[in-house]
This record gives C-alpha cells, structure tokens and sequence, in this order.
C-alpha cells in the first residue's frame, strides 16, 4: 500500500509498523536481538510492532500531515519486495519469524538420535 495523505493516520501507521516488522525480517533480526542493538527493550518492540505506541506515533504524523510531508513516509520506509526465490519459498505466506542459526546458548549444537552420543 503507498503512504499518501489520503491514508487515515490509523492506516498510516499499520502500514509504517507493517514495514518496520518486515524491514527487522528482511536483516534476520529477532525482535530481541533488534531490542539489543537498538538499546530498547523488547517489550518496546513488540509494542512498536503491534501499534500499541501508535498513541505517540500519531502526534508525529498528524505534524508531517500538516506539514504536508506525509507522503514523503514511503520513501523514508518503503514497502519491502520479495526476489522471485523468496517468493516461491513463502508459497504467497508472510514471513513472520526470524530464523537462527546456532542453538540458544551461541553455540551450534550437534543432532544425535539419543542422549548416549
């Protein structure tokens, strides 16, 4: 969906926290890790993700609407397109989960059938 100043400030920002989810997606980033580097906690994120801090976030936009530069939102964060691979690896799903490559703990972990290897 394109940001204009059509858009209801509500809409504004499902779309704005949408593509922040999906930007922290696209870097491989847990919404704690993204707490980590961002020096916020992840409660914060998942408030941020969820729009819970919308409150706050619609101040802002209802300044840049006056300021007549809301459209200018889509350029600041623009709707993320999947390359042909990913798509075809989604199947028309959303990502909805970072993935990790080594086990809790920081270190891979070796499969074995049972607890005696």
């Amino acid at each position: 969906m394109q940001i204009s100043s059509q858009l209801t400030d509500e809409a504004v920002l499902h779309e704005l926290v949408g593509r922040l989810a999906r930007a922290r997606l696209d870097h491989n980033l847990t919404q704690a890790g993204l707490a980590e580097q961002a020096g916020v906690s992840k409660r914060t994120v998942e408030r941020l993700e969820s729009g819970a801090v919308a409150t706050h976030l619609s101040v802002f936009v209802r300044v840049c609407r006056v300021l007549g530069i809301l459209d200018r939102f889509e350029a600041l964060l623009p709707e993320p397109v999947d390359s042909p691979i990913a798509q075809l690896k989604l199947r028309g799903k959303i990502r909805r989960r970072a993935t990790s490559t080594t086990a809790p703990g920081g270190s891979p972990s070796k499969w074995h059938w049972d607890d005696r290897a």
